[in-house]
């Protein structure tokens, strides 16, 4: 069986109706069996202007009824489980792995007629998510349905041959942030290029992207600094929801990596999400934003995640005040709240607002640091506050605290940035970088990125 290829689009515009209509039930949709073929569309979608500020994630159930969005899972079992009938089946998953009422798609699947669930494959942060990042783990026994738990952030981080003998398919189910270091989107990709040389069908099931489906922004990762953090060439923030991340490794050559005799026989399958649009953020599908990592708790992290991770990254900078606000709030050692309020909003940022915030610390003691507030979505560009506390860190700890970092840090650094010209010119330049060329030549490419892999959406 050849490689899959771009959807129809006939297919494209009957799933953007099923989503609108709540009078046909929902489908799951195999990908066909040929290749893409490429276009390049006449412009670049645009999303409509949310909220100014985007309102907190709901905290509590409601009926199904109610929800504007069904998540894969939901498609799944809607389907009566067809994507799953009389296959063996592994599970990829994490604790955010849930329908829209919340219970586990663990078991979800073990009450699925004719499959049967006999493995379970666990991300970084393990299947009970309680695991600090880029903490190692071993296989286990999963305590209440006594499967085995693979890890996949210990001694490998892609299933082994041993692990997928015996399996029809393996499913992932995982809820990714829309940015391209955080490392389920990563452990997707490496569990596809295991299965699809062992022969084991990969079936997605999807799930939104909480940033929505416009914003592409920040460095486009080089293809040297492929790691744990970052296995796809795409801007630090994507636009695309894990099945069409995975429509994308499966329908491209060279983003697995097998062999293009192995992509082309390679098997995947989307469930698609029924009702959910590209211009959808986290609380407009009206569900409940489970944690996703222990840092990674709501919404308000989602998106300080994508403004200030990188900017944190050996800078001197700190995300968090105390043990709150993680990713939101931001402190540098012997600069004051104050002095750095003050400084950010003389960058004059579009869509940034800050204010003061005063917590009490583990010692008993206040610690200050500047809360971060995106005050309009549409002009924010989410990576540009962290080059900015980049340039910013060299006018604090002068000359220049990136030259002096050791190499293991200096690879650390690049992994996740991404760009080798960007890390050469901060080394060099220090305070004088060039944030505003960089920013300007990354738009320019991720918008690019956005044309051609429209080609991959299978929403709107």
């Amino acid at each position: 069986m050849s490689g899959p290829p771009r959807l129809s689009s006939l297919f494209l515009v009957l799933v953007y109706l099923a989503g609108l209509s709540a009078l046909v039930g929902c489908h799951y949709q195999p990908l066909p069996a040929k290749s893409p073929t490429a276009r390049k569309p006449a412009v670049v979608a645009t999303a409509p202007k949310p909220a100014a500020r985007p309102a907190a994630a709901p905290t509590v159930n409601r009926p199904a009824t109610e929800f504007p969005v069904m998540l894969g899972v939901d498609t799944l079992e809607a389907t009566g489980f067809r994507a799953v009938s009389g296959k063996r089946i592994g599970l990829l998953t994490h604790p955010a792995g849930v329908n829209r009422r919340g219970e586990s798609t663990i078991n979800v699947l073990r009450r699925a007629p004719n499959a049967k669930l006999v493995a379970l494959f666990a991300p970084e942060h393990s299947l009970s998510g309680d695991i600090k990042a880029s903490v190692n783990f071993e296989d286990s026994i999963d305590p209440r349905t006594k499967l085995p738990v693979y890890s996949l952030h210990g001694k490998n981080r892609k299933p082994t041959p041993a692990q997928l003998k015996g399996l029809d398919a393996l499913v992932i189910d995982l809820q990714d942030i829309g940015v391209r270091s955080y490392t389920y989107n990563v452990v997707m990709r490496y569990a596809m290029d295991s299965c699809f040389e062992n022969g084991v069908e990969v079936i997605v099931l999807d799930r939104p992207n909480p940033l929505g489906g416009y914003k592409v922004d920040g460095p486009i990762l080089d293809r040297e600094w492929f790691s744990g953090v970052g296995a796809f060439q795409i801007p630090y923030v994507h636009g695309l929801t894990m099945g069409e991340l995975a429509r994308m490794a499966a329908g491209e050559p060279g983003v697995l990596a097998v062999t293009e005799a192995v992509r082309k026989k390679g098997r995947l399958t989307i469930v698609p999400m029924r009702g959910w649009k590209r211009s959808m953020l986290w609380p407009d599908t009206g569900l409940r934003f489970v944690p996703t990592s222990p840092l990674v708790r709501d919404f308000p992290a989602v998106i300080g995640y994508a403004m200030v991770g990188l900017g944190c990254e050996y800078s001197g900078f700190k995300h968090g005040i105390g043990q709150q606000y993680p990713f939101r709030g931001i402190t540098f050692k012997g600069v004051t709240a104050d002095r750095l309020m003050s400084d950010l909003r003389a960058l004059t940022i579009p869509g940034l607002g800050y204010r003061k915030v005063v917590v009490t610390g583990d010692e008993g003691k206040p610690k200050e640091g500047v809360y971060v507030e995106v005050v309009d979505w549409q002009a924010w560009r989410p990576t540009e506050l962290s080059f900015e506390l980049m340039r910013l860190a060299c006018r604090y700890d002068p000359p220049n605290p990136f030259a002096k970092l050791a190499a293991k840090d200096v690879r650390s650094f690049n992994i996740h940035v991404g760009s080798t010209a960007w890390w050469e010119a901060l080394k060099r330049d220090g305070a004088r970088v060039d944030v505003e060329g960089n920013i300007a030549a990354w738009r320019a490419r991720a918008l690019a990125y956005q044309q051609r892999t429209r080609d991959y959406w299978l929403y709107n």
